[in-house]
């Protein structure tokens, strides 16, 4: 991780400031007084599309985690964004597509299972779905954090039509 001179710092802080209070304006203003070399650290584009996120301009915001994607391709964020920006957009279908390269990457990620979860069940693919909540699960139980998950997961109105598999499931 690149170390940010001070004054880029304050702008970084700043922009989380902003962005707690949804002020995306204000926001885009302190990365945008982020010196130039460093407009495309990872950091700075992470923010970038949070700012983007809020303020809804979901395809500008796919286009950060692209940007993203490629600094940083063993980092989950980029994947997981652009999969959820393309979703905002109501292009789940390529959502899916764009993120099935990274189950393989990140064979330990469970946001990448379950989020491939929510476009099955949205695209009517129960089956798969199904598979891809069970493996999320799995992940979970082995890295101790199943129960915030099945909890994070019977809250999803996405997972809807998953609701009744709890039964099949253990804790």
């Amino acid at each position: 991780m690149t170390d940010f001179e001070p004054k880029d710092q304050m702008h970084l802080n700043a922009t989380d400031g902003w962005l707690e209070f949804d002020n995306c304006i204000e926001a885009d203003k302190e990365l945008n007084q982020i010196t130039p070399a460093m407009q495309r650290h990872p950091e700075v584009l992470a923010r970038r599309f949070n700012m983007l996120a809020k303020a809804d301009c979901w395809h500008n915001a796919e286009k950060i985690a692209e940007e993203i994607i490629e600094l940083e391709p063993d980092s989950t964020f980029g994947w997981v964004h652009r999969s959820a920006a393309l979703r905002k957009q109501d292009l789940t279908g390529t959502a899916r597509m764009k993120l099935l390269p990274a189950v393989e990457m990140f064979p330990e990620d469970i946001t990448i299972r379950y989020n491939l979860a929510c476009y099955e069940c949205f695209l009517g693919n129960i089956g798969q779905a199904k598979s891809y909540i069970f493996e999320a699960f799995n992940l979970a139980h082995i890295q101790k954090c199943a129960d915030e998950w099945k909890k994070r997961m019977l809250a999803d109105e996405d997972l809807k039509p998953l609701w009744d598999i709890w039964d099949e499931v253990e804790i």
